[in-house]
C-alpha cells in the first residue's frame, strides 16, 4: 500500500450506536463524506460501508450488508481515506459487473488504465454542445415520431406488468448511430437495479445470443442485493460511459433500469436516517438526486464522443403524478410513455405516441440526418392518429352511424396505425427509411387534400393515394 494512502486509512474501536443498518461512531476526525470503510467483526468477517453524514461529534456510516449480529463493543471500524471507485479500461467492453462494480460474468479481473471515483459530476451547462445527431433504434414509434438525439436523456415511462424490459433489450440490441460512425465507434452502457435473477439471466442471454454484448458493458443488482448498491449502480455505469465517451472517444446509449427501485433504495437510506420525508415519504432531495444521475449526459464541447441516456422507471399504480416520473419529467427532455390499453389489445411495444414526447426530435431530424420529408410526416401522423382517436371516442358515445364518411376514415386510419406502425416485432429492426415509407402508405389513406401538414413538394414525391393492402 503507498505510503499516501496508508497514511488516510484510520481505524476506531467500538460505536456509539445502531439504527437499523446505520452506525454512529464517534472520536473520528479527518474522514470525508462518502468515504469507505470496514466493519471488522470480531468473527474475522469484514462488511462495508460508507459515511452518510459527518458531525461535530459522530461519524454516520451506512453497513452496505446491514448491522445485524454487529455489537458495540470489540468491533474495529476502519475509514479508508476515499471514495467508492471503479476501475475502468477499453476491456469493460463485453463484460458484466455487480453492484459492487465486481466481474460477475466468471472471466478474469479487468485490467484498470484508471481508478475513477463513482460520483462524478453533472456537465457544466456552459461546457455542453447541442444535441443534433440522430440515433436510430429500429422502432417506429421512437425513430419516427419520438425522436432520440445523440446526448439525450429520454425517459421511458411503464407500469407494472408492461413489457418494459424487453424494449429495453431491443433498444440496446439495435440502436446505432446513422451519421458516419467516427470516433471510436457506438457502445450501450445497461444498468440494471433491483431486478429479479429471472431478468438478469434475460438480459445477458439476449445480448450474448444477439452479438451486443461485444459493445456493452453491463451492470447487475439484483432485487436480493443491498439497497445502497442501487445507489451506487447508475453512477458507476455513468462512470464507465464517460471514460468511454470522453476519452476514448465513443458514443454511448446509457440504459438506466428502473429508477423506481433505485428511488425506492434512497427512502429506504432517507427513513433509517430519520429525515424527514417529503412527498409519498420520498427525501425532499429526490429532485436534486435524480438530477446528479440525469444531468451526467450530454455533449461536451471539444470532445469527439457523447452520453445519451435512456432512464426507464414503472409509475406505481399508471400514476404520471408520482413523484419519480414527475420530477423525472422536469430534468428530462421528453418522455416515452407505455399504454396498458394499447397492451392489452397486443400491441408490442405500446408506446402511445399521443401523451409522449421527444422535446429535441426537431435537432436531429431532417436533411443530410435523417429524410427532408421527416419532420412533415411526423407531424402529418400526429395529427391524423389524434384526429381518428377522437372520432373513435365519439363514435362510443354516439355510434358509428353519427360519424362522416371522412371521421371513419380517420378511424380506419387510427386503427391500421396501432396495428401495423406501433406494432412491430421484438426482432424487427426497421430502418429509417422503411419507418418513413410506412407512414407514407398510411397516409395514403387519406384524401390528398387532407394532408395540410406536409409540403406540396413532398407530396408529389411520396404521396401515393388510396393504397388500402
Amino acid at each position: 500500500m503507498p505510503l499516501k494512502e496508508y497514511l488516510t486509512v484510520k481505524d476506531v474501536f467500538g460505536i456509539k450506536d445502531i439504527f437499523g443498518p446505520l452506525m454512529f461512531v464517534e472520536g473520528v476526525e479527518g474522514v470525508t463524506y462518502g468515504e469507505l470503510t470496514e466493519v471488522r467483526l470480531p468473527t474475522g468477517e469484514v462488511r462495508r460501508g460508507r459515511v452518510l453524514e459527518i458531525s461535530d461529534a459522530t461519524v454516520l456510516v451506512q453497513v452496505f450488508e446491514g448491522t445485524l449480529g454487529i455489537g458495540r463493543d470489540n468491533v474495529r471500524v476502519r475509514f479508508l481515506g476515499k471514495g467508492q471507485e471503479i476501475p475502468v479500461s477499453r476491456d469493460m467492453l463485453g463484460r458484466v459487473f455487480d453492484g459492487e462494480g465486481k466481474v460477475a460474468d466468471g472471466g478474469p479481473p479487468i485490467i484498470p488504465e484508471k481508478r475513477l471515483n463513482i460520483n462524478g459530476s453533472p456537465i457544466n451547462p456552459y461546457a455542453r454542445d447541442y444535441p443534433n445527431e440522430f440515433i436510430q433504434t429500429g422502432i417506429s414509434t421512437i425513430d419516427g415520431l419520438n425522436t432520440l438525439v445523440r446526448g439525450q436523456k429520454l425517459p421511458i415511462f411503464s407500469g407494472a406488468g408492461l413489457p418494459h424490459a424487453r424494449l429495453a433489450a431491443q433498444i440496446a440490441r439495435q440502436a446505432r448511430l446513422l451519421a458516419a460512425e467516427e470516433a471510436g465507434g457506438f457502445a450501450v452502457v445497461f444498468a440494471a437495479m433491483g431486478i429479479t435473477f429471472e431478468e438478469a439471466d434475460y438480459f445477458i442471454s439476449e445480448f450474448k445470443q444477439t452479438g451486443a454484448m461485444e459493445r456493452a458493458v453491463v451492470f447487475i443488482n439484483l432485487a436480493e442485493d443491498p439497497p445502497i448498491e442501487r445507489l451506487a449502480v447508475p453512477r458507476m455505469a455513468l462512470t464507465a460511459a464517460e471514460y468511454l465517451a470522453f476519452e476514448l472517444d465513443m458514443h454511448v446509449l446509457v440504459i438506466l433500469t428502473d429508477m423506481t427501485n433505485y428511488s425506492e433504495a434512497l427512502r429506504e437510506v432517507s427513513a433509517a436516517r430519520r429525515e424527514v420525508p417529503g412527498r409519498r415519504g420520498y427525501p425532499g432531495y429526490l429532485y436534486t438526486d435524480l438530477a446528479t444521475i440525469y444531468e451526467r449526459a450530454g455533449r461536451l464541447k471539444g470532445k469527439k464522443g457523447s452520453i445519451t441516456q435512456i432512464p426507464i422507471l414503472t409509475m406505481p399504480e399508471d400514476d404520471k403524478t408520482h413523484p419519480v416520473p414527475d420530477l423525472t419529467g422536469y430534468i428530462t427532455e421528453g418522455q416515452l410513455i407505455l399504454s396498458r390499453t394499447l397492451y392489452n389489445q397486443g400491441i408490442s411495444p405500446p408506446l402511445d405516441i399521443l401523451p409522449s414526447l421527444s422535446r429535441l426530435k426537431d435537432k436531429g431530424i431532417g436533411k443530410d440526418k435523417t429524410r427532408e420529408d421527416h419532420a412533415d410526416i411526423s407531424n402529418q401522423l400526429y395529427a391524423a392518429y389524434a384526429r381518428g382517436k377522437t372520432a373513435k371516442e365519439l363514435a362510443i358515445i354516439l355510434g358509428e352511424g353519427a360519424l362522416s364518411p371522412m371521421d371513419q376514415l380517420y378511424v380506419e386510419f387510427s386503427e391500421r396505425f396501432d396495428r401495423e406502425f406501433v406494432n412491430q416485432g421484438e426482432r424487427e429492426n426497421r430502418s429509417i427509411e422503411e419507418t418513413l415509407d410506412l407512414g407514407w402508405k398510411l397516409l395514403g389513406l387519406l384524401p390528398r387534400k387532407e394532408l395540410k401538414r406536409i409540403r406540396p413538394e413532398y407530396l408529389d414525391k411520396y404521396y401515393k393515394s388510396g393504397v388500402r393492402g
